[in-house]
């Protein structure tokens, strides 16, 4: 079985920005899969540089790609390039902590 980016976004919609309480999918964090087979490589950013919370999403983010079938190996890497704003948020989360 081959996983696609669809199945690693669904299952990033798990791991949670603990200080926001929201998904790090809807909080625009999860930038880009790349995907080899059963390599995946997960690059995503954070809030801020010095975000308490990013070896737990970073934790998250492996735990949550490591789980799926197929795959054998995951990679995650932070990048503050582009670095984020609250204009990567879905929607929903925009309205829900007061952006927008």
């Amino acid at each position: 079985m081959v996983v696609t980016e669809n199945d690693v976004i669904e299952a990033l919609h798990g791991v949670e920005d603990p200080e926001l309480g929201m998904d790090i999918v809807e909080l625009g964090l999860f930038y880009e899969a790349e995907i080899d087979g059963p390599s995946v490589r997960v690059i995503h950013s954070l809030t801020s540089m010095g975000c308490p919370a990013g070896p737990m999403i970073q934790e998250g983010i492996h735990d949550a790609v490591a789980a799926l079938p197929g795959v054998e190996a995951v990679q995650v890497e932070l990048t503050f390039d582009p670095p984020w704003t609250p204009d990567r948020m879905s929607d929903d989360a925009k309205f829900i902590l007061g952006f927008g």
